[in-house]
């Protein structure tokens, strides 16, 4: 949340209890009241190169593993192992936040976001997200759109 206020973009955040251990996307839209088409979960994956990649997609999809190499030019996509994931990006499975990650990667949101006039996405911890334009969450993190699903 500090990024975005230093970038001075505007977003809103909600929160929703954990106590059930029902932290995954579609839990936390049903437990938010929220479409789960608007919200998204962050997913990190590695390219043929080696080099990592993050998607967001909306929580009732599961990514598209030739779309997702199609879309970052690469020959083929694998989703970053569990126990590689807070190595990588500084966050733990369910509170995974495609702002404010230990390295800007290359990030690709799935261009249903256009479709909303706001996403929700993990605000990165477990019980907190945040609500923000689609665009405005491309230009905090330097994301593309892109066919992910």
């Amino acid at each position: 949340m500090r990024i975005l206020e230093t970038l001075k973009i505007e977003y809103d955040y909600m929160t929703y209890d954990t106590e059930d251990g029902h932290v995954d996307g579609i839990s936390v839209a049903h437990k938010t009241g929220q479409n789960p088409e608007a919200v998204f979960k962050t997913l990190a994956a590695s390219g043929h190169s080696k080099e990592l990649f993050v998607f967001c997609i909306p929580v009732e999809y599961e990514l598209d593993l030739k779309k997702a190499a199609k879309a970052s030019s690469e020959k083929n996509i694998e989703m970053l192992p569990l126990k590689d994931l807070t190595k990588n990006t500084g966050y733990i499975r369910g509170g995974c936040s495609p702002i404010g990650m230990k390295k800007q990667y290359k990030t690709f949101i799935d261009e249903s976001a256009l479709l909303q006039d706001k996403i929700i996405v993990s605000a990165g911890a477990i019980g907190v997200q945040i609500i923000i334009r689609p665009d405005d969450l491309v230009k905090a993190i330097d994301a593309h759109y892109a066919d992910l699903i």
